[in-house]
């Protein structure tokens, strides 16, 4: 498990080691060098989701939280799995631009999103902390869905990580 330490509080979180094994090595060795620290989340959108933007210098030059990187330099495939849904609030997955095409971006679900399974491969779950989830999805936001104040990701620690070794 992880905890995300937000500015608005901690979400901790279950990663699914075994059931998607790449996404969650890419995930885990992403969190372990710091590679998510101080992003903001880029996109909120109340009783969907909440994404996390990847800063500029780690490969998002295009400021639209679509960049980013895996630990393998490249696009990874889906792991999508019959038994892992988008069926409840506080769903990890990773954010995509189409089959196979996961890198590090990642976003958080507000509600079931039945309309996102066999499309985004869920990698983890909140586990506790939803009411930092609940103040996440308040964020005041613009036309685009941006939140109108900065509010980061500001670290992320590791409390358990089956597949380092």
């Amino acid at each position: 498990s992880v905890t995300l330490h937000t500015d608005l509080g901690d979400l901790k979180v279950e990663i699914f080691c075994e059931a998607v094994p790449r996404a969650a090595e890419n995930f885990l060795a992403l969190c372990a060098s710091g590679y998510y620290d101080s992003n903001l989340f880029h996109r909120n959108i109340k009783g969907f989701m909440i994404q996390v933007r990847i800063l500029p210098l780690r490969r998002d030059p295009t400021g639209t939280g679509k960049g980013g990187t895996s630990i393998w330099g490249r696009k990874f495939e889906d792991e999508i799995k019959s038994t892992l849904k988008h069926n409840a609030r506080g769903i990890l997955s990773m954010a995509n631009k189409g089959p196979d095409t996961n890198l590090s971006q990642f976003f958080i679900t507000y509600a079931k999103q039945p309309h996102l399974d066999s499309k985004y491969t869920v990698f983890g779950k909140v586990i506790d902390g939803l009411e930092t989830l609940d103040s996440l999805e308040r964020i005041p936001v613009d036309e685009k869905n941006r939140p109108t104040k900065e509010i980061r990701l500001r670290s992320v620690t590791i409390h358990a990580n089956p597949l380092a070794e």
